[in-house]
């Protein structure tokens, strides 16, 4: 590859949307390596880390919110973005800055070049904005610094960091197979490459098999670890669009919790976060004091994009993205108390096991007439597809659009008073629509 001159943020960004194109993945050595070269800015932080298959980014953000209502900065990278790629770099409770953006990917460019005209190692996409994060996070003077994994664990670039003070893993179920494993528990066994030495580990217990995995690789590297389940929260009722639970806490009996949201499943991801913080206040190397009244704050002011998100009134989408993150959605729509009529927007990206999917979401029966859009994302199922797979079931009111926007339109246009819309199925849907409600003609 060779250098360019790259001066404006937008220049930046499409430079580095361009990458898959003449890289691929390296090995943790070469990552490694290269995080040395940049003056190993990742041996600065406190490290939380966060893997899973579902809710990794709901875990991330309702901890960060904890943490910050108990006073502490936070820096916090994640993914997928869905509107701005500087979503996925957050210090302090805000998106970093352009300028911050284009310092940071200079440096690593330069690092990349190192003065000459080209380059024998180039990072991926992930990687590059990986290492972007750990040399802003380095400088930001934070407390702690929450870093999601992409799509692994074991290997995943962010895994290549030098010193963790928690380890933490959501709920595991079968998705991207293909680059992963197929079986829940040799997933498991890819996130539990996250632990490491000296650092606590926190787990969903997504099923007895699946926890195994979890139990043995933290004896094995003698850590200690805590297991969240379903018996640790439970639902109390719905106000206002939020929700009221308990959680059964270690150290604050049971704390009685709001979260604005009509996502019955946060309540699972809020549970998880609740003991991480735990944890990281009172069993890791940098203890703090921590409150069930920083909790409770923290949980109830956090805000989560895409996660059934109300984006207009009784508009809502949600980045319910595989099969069980299907499911979840599915739960949190029969639950939500809504008694007017619902209708649902779907895409979903061509690499997905997506028939599962919709077979789900058919049956539930909640959804009185389906909306299908074709994304501009170059992984888009095609519209003809979905229609294919939708008209196996016989008697559904169903629309096909060429675009998201035509689908949008059509679907705003034609909803009735008491009638809520639902938009899910990929998180890039979630983006575009969110994008599209920008523009004042909707």
């Amino acid at each position: 590859m060779e250098r360019q001159n790259i001066t404006t943020f937008e220049e930046a960004v499409n430079y580095i949307y361009g990458i898959p194109k003449f890289t691929g993945k390296h090995s943790m050595e070469d990552t490694k390596e290269f995080l040395h070269a940049l003056g190993d800015p990742d041996r600065k932080l406190n490290i939380i880390h966060i893997a899973g298959t579902n809710g990794k980014g709901s875990v991330c953000a309702y901890l960060r919110s904890i943490l910050e209502a108990a006073g502490k900065k936070v820096a916090m990278f994640t993914s997928p973005h869905l509107v701005d790629v500087r979503e996925r770099f957050v210090i302090d409770g805000e998106m970093i800055s352009k300028e911050s953006f284009l310092d940071a990917f200079h440096r690593v460019y330069e690092a990349v070049f190192d003065g000459k005209d080209t380059c024998d190692y180039h990072p991926t996409f992930f990687e590059y904005i990986f290492f972007m994060a750990m040399l802003l996070f380095a400088e930001s003077d934070c407390d702690f610094c929450i870093l999601e994994t992409g799509l692994g664990g074991r290997l995943d670039a962010t895994n290549t960091v030098a010193h963790k003070l928690l380890s933490v893993v959501t709920h595991i179920s079968l998705d991207h197979v293909e680059y992963l494993c197929d079986t829940e528990e040799k997933i498991a066994a890819e996130k539990a490459g996250i632990f490491q030495p000296g650092a606590p580990a926190v787990f969903w217990n997504t099923s007895e098999e699946v926890s195994r995995v979890f139990w043995e690789k933290a004896a094995s590297l003698g850590i200690s670890a805590a297991c969240v389940s379903k018996e640790d929260y439970a639902f109390l009722s719905f106000a206002h669009k939020s929700i009221d639970f308990s959680v059964c806490t270690r150290y604050y009996n049971d704390i009685r919790l709001c979260a604005k949201t009509a996502a019955t499943y946060q309540m699972e991801n809020a549970a998880l976060a609740v003991r991480a913080a735990e944890i990281l206040a009172h069993e890791s190397e940098k203890p703090f004091t921590l409150t069930a009244e920083q909790i409770k704050t923290g949980v109830e002011t956090c805000f989560w994009a895409g996660r059934m998100e109300e984006v207009r009134p009784e508009v809502y989408v949600d980045g319910a993205h595989n099969e069980d993150g299907v499911r979840a959605f599915l739960e949190a729509v029969a639950q939500d108390g809504h008694e007017g009529g619902r209708s649902l927007m779907f895409s979903v990206v061509a690499d997905k096991d997506y028939e599962p999917m919709i077979d789900k979401m058919v049956r539930a029966e909640l959804f009185d007439r389906f909306y299908l859009a074709h994304m501009k994302n170059g992984r888009a199922i095609s519209g003809e597809r979905l229609q294919a797979c939708f008209e196996r079931y016989p008697g559904l009111r169903l629309q096909v659009f060429e675009t998201c926007e035509e689908a949008l339109r059509t679907a705003l246009s034609e909803r009735k008073e008491s009638e809520r819309l639902y938009i899910a199925g990929s998180l890039y849907l979630v983006g575009e629509i969110k994008e599209l409600l920008r523009d004042d003609q909707f």
